[in-house]
């Protein structure tokens, strides 16, 4: 489910990330180094994400799995300049047959723009935004290309999107809806599908659940992304 805030931050977010992207492979977020004999434009100063409408769909990512034939890692060398080892380690297995790399390079920068962007306008929207899958693909980009934020993907590893968690799924603790929707609803159950517990919160209502240790399946929906309360990490 498409988030509004993320929705509607995808047109601010698009003019600061290809400012600073736009002539190169681009600068990452610290981690990666942009190939050599490109300079890079001056970017201006970044507009942080505000919610609006929905503004659209991100563009496809290369993955492994649906890349299409690939480059051999011995053959990903950009059409100009140089790539530095990390920037290696990111485009192996990501690199479709005659595509220039940098092209794919950009896609894991211009990740971690994103999340420097969310993270400066609110730290759990970020995470939240991995934990929804909003920002695909963010576990090798911070792994290679901005390792600085590593910890969102930390925390992000032990949240919840919406769906159905069963049996070894559920982790007992106290869990927040980061930006719940106007249709978030929750609902925990033990053995024999005993209720222990659901919620429809009001719009704008903080939300808060215990996962206890008896619970076996937890549902929601409509409520973006569940992170850990911080005794829980």
């Amino acid at each position: 489910m498409r988030h509004p805030f993320l929705a509607g931050a995808a047109v601010a977010l698009a003019t600061a990330v290809l400012a600073a992207c736009g002539s190169s492979a681009g600068s990452g977020d610290g981690g990666g180094e942009a190939a050599a004999g490109s300079a890079p434009s001056p970017a201006a100063s970044p507009t942080l994400p505000v919610a609006g409408p929905a503004a659209g769909t991100p563009a496809p990512q290369p993955r492994k799995s649906d890349a299409g034939p690939e480059e051999p890692a011995g053959d990903i060398t950009p059409a100009t300049g140089s790539l530095t080892k990390k920037q290696e380690e990111y485009l192996t297995g990501r690199v479709p047959k005659g595509m220039d790399p940098a092209a794919v390079l950009q896609t894991g920068q211009e990740t971690c723009d994103r999340l420097r962007y969310l993270v400066k306008a609110d730290r759990d929207i970020a995470v939240g935004s991995i934990v929804s899958g909003e920002i695909t693909d963010a576990g090798p980009a911070v792994t290679h290309l901005c390792p600085q934020h590593q910890d969102l993907l930390d925390e992000a590893s032990l949240g919840y999107a919406d769906g159905t968690y069963e049996g070894a799924e559920i982790r007992p603790g106290r869990y927040r809806a980061v930006s719940p929707t106007t249709t978030c609803g929750w609902q925990l159950t033990g053995a024999g599908g005993k209720e222990l517990g659901s919620g429809s919160p009001a719009a704008g209502e903080r939300v808060e659940i215990t996962v206890p240790e008896s619970a076996r399946t937890f549902t929601s929906t409509g409520c973006y992304a569940w992170l850990p309360r911080g005794e829980n990490r």
